[in-house]
């Protein structure tokens, strides 16, 4: 518990000099099937020095430490949170289309931009140019943001993405507003994954969530890939075990 407690010390250090920090990170980029969903979380001095925050967010974590249960139970109090305008929170989807058209990572950034234009439209961000996926060096050198936020994203920083952002390394352990955004895209993932579950039985996606578990990768073996399933993410298990121009999508 005292561990998670300094994941609001952190933000409040991240807060000099601007006025808000924007927490975000994202669900499934692993996976074997379904979208890659980002979560962004605003969080300000006043809410990180409320009630809340002191009281409660030592229950807050990285999303793939806690449970089903906790995540739904955090879900819950972050609607709360947000509809008094203490939080604003938002998320962003890149589908198995955009996947395969920009690569996994970049959909990732795809998802997050879509994200955190969710908060902040992309106008309160950039003065001179509409943010796109990918931006040029010179591009991101004019980025004068008009708002006091700043970005922290999980990982290490992203070279040509759209928005002034930090890097944070295993920032889900160290960040409130990025562990928060974990949970978000967490939670939208999984719920996601149900409902393809249903359009496409057979797979396990409820349990799994498209992940490459021994269930999941017997399960495209015996029934072939569907529309929701990656192509290159397949490449090397169907290259163990069969042609893939045999295998069809459903």
């Amino acid at each position: 518990m005292a561990k998670r407690r300094q994941l609001r010390g952190f933000d409040l250090r991240q807060l000099e000099g601007v006025a808000a920090l924007i927490g975000v990170d994202e669900a499934g980029r692993g996976a074997l099937a379904g979208p890659v969903v980002a979560g962004a979380v605003l969080v300000t001095r006043e809410f990180l020095d409320g009630r809340w925050a002191v009281t409660k967010s030592g229950r807050v974590n990285d999303s793939k430490l806690l449970t089903a249960a906790d995540r739904d139970e955090l879900w819950e109090e972050f609607e709360v949170l947000a509809a008094k305008g203490q939080i604003h929170a938002h998320f962003g989807v890149a589908d198995v289309v955009e996947i395969e058209q920009h690569n996994i990572l970049g959909a990732t950034k795809l998802a997050m931009r879509r994200a955190i234009a969710g908060i902040y439209p992309p106008e309160a961000f950039l003065k001179k140019i509409e943010p796109d996926l990918f931006a040029s060096e010179a591009e991101i050198a004019s980025f004068r943001p008009t708002v006091s936020a700043r970005v922290l994203i999980d990982g290490l920083a992203l070279r040509n993405f759209p928005y002034p952002h930090d890097g944070i390394v295993n920032g889900d352990a160290r960040s409130l507003g990025i562990a928060m955004a974990s949970i978000v895209a967490k939670v939208m993932r999984d719920r996601l994954m149900e409902a393809l579950d249903a359009q496409h039985p057979g797979y396990g996606f409820s349990q799994h969530k498209g992940y490459g578990t021994e269930e999941h990768r017997d399960a495209v073996l015996r029934l072939g890939r569907c529309v929701q399933h990656r192509d290159l993410f397949l490449r090397k298990l169907f290259a163990e075990h069969t042609d893939p121009a045999q295998m069809e999508f459903l």
